[in-house]
């Protein structure tokens, strides 16, 4: 199944084509680009455990290792862009037949955040007197929590660069009937203004620096909401642009000791004040699909220092999560009238059964039946038959319990730093119970 929707995505006629038509100054030779996809693609599934792996592993390799890693480390944003953006195109009819709710039916939600990369390795010369903390940079991503696809991305080499001027390319895109989302990073009026000017809607939370107010309406009578309370009033901004701003007042504080979030929109009055307020909380959908890419897929390789390679590694792990998606949505579908309401499928368990089964597929099947042909039925029948052979209990979500709060104790000196032996702690703790 893996396999069937890896060759859907990204096929290699398919991204040797995007190469050309999207390459600035690098140029083919005898390493093709769909060649460096399909090996970094084995890294981010956990198939092999290094680039440098994967490529000792490949016996019809046409350059040194010293050559793969150099056109690695200059393979263009440009590129990756379009990669993201055009196998998330090849995937959506396959997820439109298998089956997906709208959260708001008639509009198309788009998430926005940044990602920034972790610390590398120093394994750069010109690094390696430097004591900080090295940033290989970092991509503005666009999530369809409907699909569950990352459908757009924005790779910036500069760690130090602006998200909120990154995220501009973006809504380049922006079309009618799109709702997108943002945190309050994004609160400014050329984010908001190129929005708009796309014809798309928008929900962004207000930070406290936001933009001057030229008019404020009356605030409407609050509404009342689980656990809150919800109002609203009419804001004008610079330029004469009139929207909605959204109160949330809520009983408990927030983690960070928020009791009020605040809302700007210009959705129609068709979308109640309640809506809005509802709405924004799917944005955190986004931070369950970024932990999802750092704890099951490798898309923060240490060992990729070159701002260029390291971007690259993070797209690919983007890659493998959408086929990963399409797969999860395929045997939940398969197995949908067996299984209990709620029943939903795990990317993680389901990246374990793909791991478990690729090097035995490789030793056993013949070169020439690796390369599986789409049936004439279609991808997703397809999908949804062989999903049927997968064993709900093995993929199955387990289900955590409500989070309990716990008080952190303080500590003072060198406390912080000292070693402590784990087996004589948990001794101690059995002495001090009661």
């Amino acid at each position: 199944m893996a396999k069937l929707v890896l060759e859907q995505a990204v096929a290699a006629e398919w991204v040797d084509q995007v190469f050309e038509e999207h390459r600035q100054r690098q140029y083919p030779r005898e390493l093709l680009f769909s060649t460096i996809i399909e090996l970094m693609s084995l890294v981010s599934l956990g198939l092999r455990p290094s680039l440098h792996a994967a490529a000792r592993q490949m016996e019809d390799l046409p350059v040194s290792l010293a050559a793969l890693y150099d056109k690695v480390s200059r393979i263009e944003p440009a590129l990756l862009r379009a990669l993201v953006t055009g196998s998330a195109q090849r995937l959506a009819p396959t997820i439109q037949e298998l089956g997906c709710s709208a959260i708001l039916p008639g509009w198309q939600l788009r998430v926005v955040d940044g990602n920034h990369l972790p610390s590398s390795e120093k394994r750069l010369g010109a690094l390696r007197r430097q004591r900080g903390a090295a940033r290989p940079g970092f991509s503005v991503v666009v999530y369809d929590p409907d699909l569950d696809q990352v459908v757009d991305l924005q790779p910036c080499e500069d760690a130090y660069a602006s998200e909120r001027v990154s995220v501009l390319p973006l809504l380049e895109k922006a079309t009618a009937g799109q709702l997108w989302m943002a945190d309050r990073l994004y609160c400014t009026l050329p984010v908001m203004e190129a929005c708009e000017d796309a014809g798309a809607s928008f929900i962004i939370r207000e930070q406290s620096k936001h933009p001057r107010l030229l008019k404020e309406s009356d605030w409407q009578e609050p509404v009342p909401v689980a656990t809150a309370s919800v109002r609203e009033q009419t804001i004008e901004v610079k330029g004469g642009r009139q929207w909605r701003r959204v109160e949330l007042n809520l009983q408990n504080p927030t983690e960070s000791g928020d009791t009020t979030l605040s809302f700007w929109s210009n959705l129609p009055d068709t979308i109640s004040a309640e809506q809005i307020a509802d709405l924004y909380r799917r944005r955190w959908s986004i931070e369950g699909m970024f932990q999802r890419l750092e704890s099951v897929l490798d898309s923060e390789i240490e060992t990729l220092g070159n701002p260029k390679a390291a971007l690259l590694g993070f797209a690919s792990a983007v890659l493998a999560y959408n086929v990963l998606s399409v797969l999860k949505r395929s045997v939940e579908q398969a197995h949908c009238q067996t299984q209990p309401e709620g029943w939903e499928a795990s990317i993680f368990h389901l990246t374990v059964q793909v791991r478990s089964g690729y090097e035995g597929m490789q030793i056993a099947l013949p070169p020439e039946h690796l390369s599986l042909p789409i049936p004439a039925g279609g991808l997703a029948q397809y999908l949804l038959t062989l999903g049927r052979n997968v064993q709900p209990k093995a993929v199955a979500k387990s289900k955590r319990g409500p989070k309990v709060l716990k008080s952190k104790e303080w500590l003072e000196g060198k406390a912080v730093n000292a070693h402590v032996s784990t087996d004589r702690v948990l001794k101690a703790a059995k002495v001090k119970r009661p």
